[in-house]
């Protein structure tokens, strides 16, 4: 089917169609960090102490407990995908791949999931 001619040569080779996605997805999430890591690291410069009644106290209320939950959100999407574009660079073997792709999604998940939880069991006045 079209073997001498151009079109048949890359037939099946082209873009899948996702990585315009992928591409917007990840440049969005590098400026919603942009936006909430100078947030954390301002608060935390501004809290009175930095012991830890006192960044308790400060993570219990609503707006820096949404905006720590929106970081771990943020962050860890962001992450997985920067992995993720390097493990489509880089791992070519079958086995290696499905290994490396179970790990780069289930180890952010884990973590982001981790830290939403113990933001919202502080916020709701948790131990």
């Amino acid at each position: 089917m079209g073997n001498g001619t151009s079109i048949g040569r890359v037939r099946g080779l082209g873009a899948s169609h996702h990585g315009t996605h992928h591409w917007l997805l990840q440049r969005l999430t590098a400026v919603g960090n942009l936006i909430l890591i100078p947030f954390l690291l301002v608060s935390l410069a501004l809290l009175p102490a930095h012991d830890y009644a006192t960044v308790h106290q400060w993570v219990a209320k609503p707006i820096p407990a949404t905006a720590l939950v929106l970081i771990f959100i943020n962050t860890f999407t962001h992450a997985r995908m920067g992995v993720q574009v390097m493990l489509e660079d880089y791992i070519h073997e079958e086995g290696g791949k499905v290994a490396a792709w179970l790990l780069v999604n289930i180890v952010p998940f884990a973590a982001m999931a981790f830290g939403i939880i113990s933001v919202i069991r502080i916020a709701l006045g948790g131990a």
